[in-house]
């Protein structure tokens, strides 16, 4: 019997990377469920489905809510949610690796093999790096972050109130989530230039990536910096841009949103509504209430989202980056995609289209299903609640309390999957083929 139970106990799950992360993940979902049921919770009754979105939508760090937190959740339901934002942004793998790190000095090969294929890094030894990186990014920015808001609320709710929602909108923030204690998320603090400003930088600079994070701390210099880094912080720059002054453009204009606000105003809420859709999910504007144009380009810039290892979500600005050069090449008619005097491989070019692929076919049939589940919604909204979820932005139109729950399942589904990666999701479910064989090439015309 003894010895039946050392060999098991010698026994090793042996868990792809992908399994690993997504029951990891799932995890966290199922223990917040059942932490937000319990009676300490919630004021109230609280449905089972309403327990279950707000956990899966605080792990994958989406913001997307059928409630109103601050009505709904008791304070240590509110901290629950925070924990979940907290341990989502974080990553299951990166608590897992520091963990390790923890109990033994050295990783064994298999553990920092599954770590580098989960934190997408291409050296075994850049991993340890990485993750306690990832840990003190967070805390460092974070604290900051409560720093400001908590004196920018001091004159308003006290410093125990203040410091309470400088925490809670930290964390928020920082890991993109977009949850908001208050009922119409930031709309009435749209004219406070210090709010808006410090949540919007803590979820831009959460939306950048670690690793870009750790290459400017580590060169200083921007010419020292790597490609991927520079790469991902000029498209970064010009999406914000881009995106700022066509949204200030298109609603000018309208009365809903930027029309009764004063100049500065104005520039301060098209700078939040075309930065957010990066994956905070924060608004200071009625999203409802934006033109058509508007909620068009909100859409696409929930669809590219932020940088890699980043705490945004979306296909990430990389793939985005490789998918327009590699037309780009193609269009020039060149043999190899080029960037900065370097070649990106055809493997690093397969990648970026099958994320965005995948992405696609995950907002289409996540679109499918609502349309049949809920015939009497808008279009527009539908769509912008499946893109919204399956990007892990929280942004919404209003109808996210109105859905059924069969709805509210098929959105938590895009939202996971949103948060493991499309790509990550596909590993998940294929099986590794790999074969010596050589077969002769064809020609599939296309276009």
């Amino acid at each position: 019997m003894t010895s039946l139970s050392s060999d098991i106990a010698k026994k090793q799950i042996n868990l792809s990377p992908p399994s690993l992360l997504a029951l990891g993940f799932l995890s966290f979902i199922v223990v917040g469920t059942l932490l937000l049921k319990l009676p300490i919770s919630h004021h109230g009754d609280l449905a089972w489905m309403d327990a279950w979105f707000t956990a899966v939508s605080a792990v994958t760090i989406t913001g997307l809510s059928t409630v109103v937190l601050n009505d709904t959740y008791t304070l240590f339901g509110q901290f629950v949610v925070l924990l979940l934002i907290q341990c989502g942004g974080l990553g299951f793998m990166t608590f897992a690796i520091l963990a390790a790190l923890s109990l033994s000095p050295k990783l064994r090969l298999k553990q920092e093999k599954m770590a580098q294929d989960s934190l997408g890094q291409t050296s075994l030894g850049s991993v340890h790096f990485v993750a306690q990186g990832v840990l003190f990014y967070t805390l460092f920015f974070e604290f900051l972050g409560v720093i400001i808001l908590t004196a920018a609320w001091w004159p308003e709710y006290g410093f125990t109130h203040a410091l309470y929602y400088g925490l809670f909108y930290s964390i928020s923030a920082f890991n993109n989530a977009g949850f908001s204690l208050f009922s119409d998320g930031l709309i009435s603090y749209q004219t406070h230039y210090l709010i808006c400003l410090t949540i919007s930088m803590l979820y831009i600079i959460g939306g950048l990536g670690f690793i870009v994070l750790m290459d400017i701390k580590r060169q200083k210099r921007w010419r020292k910096l790597s490609v991927n880094s520079r790469l991902v912080l000029i498209t970064i720059a010009v999406l914000n841009v881009f995106g700022f002054l066509m949204i200030w453009l298109l609603e000018a204009g309208n009365t809903a949103t930027l029309a009764n606000l004063s100049i500065g105003e104005q520039a301060l809420n098209a700078w939040v509504q075309a930065t957010v859709p990066r994956s905070s999910g924060f608004n200071t504007l009625e999203t409802s209430e934006l033109t058509s144009a508007s909620t068009l380009l909100t859409m696409v810039l929930m669809f590219i989202g932020g940088g890699s290892l980043s705490t945004a979500g979306g296909i990430k600005v990389g793939t985005f980056i490789v998918l327009v050069l590699s037309v780009i090449a193609f269009l020039r008619r060149q043999d190899e995609v080029r960037i900065m005097n370097y070649a990106i491989s055809t493997e690093n070019t397969l990648k970026a289209l099958a994320v965005t692929v995948i992405s696609i076919l995950l907002i289409f049939v996540g679109l499918f299903c609502l349309l049949v589940l809920e015939p009497k919604q808008d279009f527009m909204n539908v769509l912008f609640e499946v893109v919204s979820a399956a990007c892990t932005v929280g942004l919404s139109r209003g109808i996210t309390s109105e859905l059924s729950s069969g709805s509210l399942f098929v959105l938590t589904l895009l939202m996971f999957t949103g948060r493991l990666g499309p790509l990550t999701l596909a590993y998940l479910i294929a099986t590794p083929n790999k074969t010596r064989i050589k077969h002769p090439t064809t020609t599939i015309h296309v276009g």
